[in-house]
């Protein structure tokens, strides 16, 4: 008998976390976010980049004061996933 262990990625193959899109119009709270969020400069779970409008593919994110199609808080330490900004190629590294 074969035991696996098997390490989830934090983002799915089809750029979700928990079935939250990680596209779209994001807000950033202080407490009970959708997602705690850490920012890197290696080895991030997604490349985020910031867009001033139609936020429509895997790592854009638009970021808006009401109406979002997500929340996130970002933390130091225990986040849900890790994002490295980037100015081009954003989405699954």
């Amino acid at each position: 008998m074969l035991v696996e262990l098997a390490l989830e990625d934090a983002v799915a193959d089809d750029c979700t976390y928990n079935a939250i899109a990680l596209y779209g119009e994001v807000q950033v709270v202080e407490s009970f976010a959708d997602i705690r969020v850490q920012v890197v400069t290696s080895f991030p779970d997604l490349k985020v980049k910031q867009v001033t409008s139609f936020p429509d593919d895997c790592g854009e994110w638009e970021f808006v004061e009401s109406f979002p199609d997500f929340t996130i808080e970002f933390v130091d330490s225990f986040p849900d996933i890790k994002i490295e900004y980037v100015s081009s190629f954003p989405g699954l590294p």
